[in-house]
């Protein structure tokens, strides 16, 4: 087998391993533009159902989709195939075109630019799972914003705040 290492042909025999074996659960939270309160209570659990959907056509495994009217939590098993930007890619614009062919709405929705991507165990998915599915209860304390950063801060993923929240200009 021939394999070009910086430009160098080398001859390697490798032993390939017959199977490979993983177990990636990630959570994405993304949020509707600026924050807008647009995802209104007598479609929202239909449009968590979609997104779910959205998901599991790229091959992941959706495990819970839940969030309240200004963003989205989503818990799903990755394959190791897959990039989690190619999952959430499908997953918005296909979700947003729904919305905007549903009419729920009267003028165009679009999702905020972006998404927190966040990876657990599998000891972790319970309480995550949780987490996600008590969000309207979550929300009566905390603000998106609050609960964002404190996301990121928990992860220690580096972020510059004054990218975080745009406003409209």
């Amino acid at each position: 087998m021939l394999i070009c290492v910086f430009s160098f042909w080398l001859n390697v025999n490798l032993t390939v391993m017959g199977n490979s074996y993983s177990q990636i659960f990630i959570q994405c939270v993304f949020a509707v533009k600026y924050r807008a309160a647009r995802l209104h209570m007598p479609w929202r659990k239909e449009l968590f159902g979609v997104i779910g959907n959205l998901i599991n056509e790229t091959g992941a495994q959706t495990l819970i989709v839940n969030g309240v009217e200004d963003h989205v939590h989503c818990l799903f098993r990755l394959r190791p195939s897959q990039t989690v930007s190619e999952v959430m890619k499908v997953a918005k614009a296909k979700s947003s075109k729904w919305i905007n062919e549903s009419g729920f709405l009267p003028s165009r929705f679009e999702w905020q630019v972006g998404y927190g991507a966040f990876s657990y165990n599998k000891a972790e998915i319970k309480r995550v799972y949780r987490y996600i599915e008590n969000q309207e209860e979550h929300h009566y304390g905390i603000s998106f914003p609050e609960e964002y950063l404190e996301m990121l801060v928990k992860n220690g993923v580096e972020f510059q705040e004054q990218y975080l929240f745009r406003a409209p200009v």
